[in-house]
């Protein structure tokens, strides 16, 4: 941790929380020699090259740890059963998501305790509206992703293996004494995809949740149902990204697959966890009124009324720099057909000082929680509910 830069979008929280010693740095930093980490099925398999690259990886301070869902194909080869593509892998390869590989009879991570970006942010910077607004969350992630979307805002740390991306020594104990230190209320697994660190996750928000911290997990949804349920039970709030709604969209943009991110969705309605839902609004794309539509009513039937919903405004990034931001009127006309379909918590994201970033309550429409960007305004919730009228309002307050 002696290397430490702020990000620059954190400065301003970080220096007003006198926390302006802590690592921050999103960005990667090439290693020499670093050998690129290939996607299962996507190159010629040589043994040899691939033991030189284990090599490699441990001559750099990456050896892998045992990692959990796996299973061993009659063929002998190594099937990770944590995500739905199943990456079926040969000795020393590696699969999609560059952060596990398979060890000939066994399966590792090797990003276990290794995160390339750590930041203190504001809550409603994920964005986690109903729950502890105002407060902090120490936010960690390691390099590489389950998908390959091609608008990331954060694609300089997922689109490359943990060899390519500077690393801290940050293991859960330390995870959750930082967070205790710097008056953090939450731990967010967040900027790549968690699930591609899914151990370390799991045993850091085991120590959080012992030390009395929040966990909040960021994630696209693409998990499978086992390790998923045992994740649980450990999560405050998972927030999804539901990219779009047709698979057309997933897999041509998004290189994944929707229904196991609606899977997942189902899956957390039933769970204790809060329950927020993001999609990006990308003009041309996934931005068709008809489809919105029926995205909306499948929400309110599978997730429910009281769900968070943002939909938040996409700026040209990455691979997407030909596209145009996402006109206020099409956020505003979405935020209508979504209210329309009964959902009763839907905000817009990326649009400051938009009356759409307050919530309002559902009974007789006052605002009670004011917002501008990631700043708290007026509250008016008492004992979790309206201040005016008494109704209630989901979420954890105070």
């Amino acid at each position: 941790m002696n290397r430490r830069r702020f990000l620059t979008d954190a400065c301003a929280v970080a220096a007003a929380a006198g926390l302006c010693g802590l690592l921050l740095d999103r960005r990667p930093a090439t290693r020499s020699g670093a050998l690129p980490a290939p996607a299962a099925g996507r190159h010629r398999y040589d043994r040899r090259e691939a033991e030189a690259g284990l090599r490699s990886l441990e001559a750099q301070g990456l050896t892998p740890r045992e990692a959990m869902y796996w299973e061993k194909t009659a063929a002998g080869r190594i099937r990770c059963t944590l995500c739905p593509r199943f990456c079926t892998l040969l000795p020393f390869e590696r699969g999609f998501c560059r952060a596990r590989i398979s060890l000939e009879n066994r399966l590792g991570t090797l990003v276990y305790g290794r995160p390339c970006s750590v930041a203190i942010d504001p809550i409603e910077k994920k964005p986690v509206f109903h729950f502890l607004p105002g407060s902090t969350a120490f936010s960690i992630a390691t390099a590489g992703c389950l998908f390959g979307c091609r608008y990331c805002q954060n694609w300089q740390i997922s689109q490359i293996g943990p060899e390519e991306a500077e690393r801290y020594d940050l293991p859960p104990e330390r995870v959750v004494a930082e967070a205790q230190a710097r008056g953090c209320q939450s731990i967010a697994y967040t900027y790549t995809e968690p699930t591609i660190f899914y151990e370390y996750l799991l045993d850091t928000a085991k120590r959080a949740h012992a030390a009395g911290i929040a966990n909040i997990m960021i994630s696209c949804g693409f998990i499978n149902p086992e390790p998923l349920r045992e994740l649980l039970p450990w999560l405050d709030v998972m927030k999804v990204d539901l990219k779009g709604f047709t698979e057309r969209f997933y897999r041509t943009v998004c290189g994944g697959s929707l229904e196991p991110v609606l899977a997942t969705i189902r899956q957390l309605a039933s769970s204790r966890a809060l329950v927020d839902i993001v999609t990006l609004v990308v003009p041309t794309l996934n931005d068709d009124g008809e489809t919105c539509g029926r995205m909306f009513r499948w929400l309110f039937d599978n997730a429910g009324p009281d769900i968070s919903l943002f939909l938040s405004r996409f700026m040209p990034t990455y691979r997407l720099r030909n596209l145009p931001p996402t006109p206020l009127e099409s956020l505003e006309k979405l935020r209508r057909l979504a209210l329309a379909a009964g959902l009763r918590y839907v905000y817009l994201g990326n649009i400051p000082g938009h009356e759409g970033e307050s919530t309002y309550c559902p009974g007789c429409g006052k605002r009670v929680v004011e917002r501008f960007g990631f700043t708290i305004g007026e509250r008016a919730i008492r004992d979790g509910k309206c201040a005016a009228c008494g109704h209630p309002i989901p979420g954890r307050w105070e």
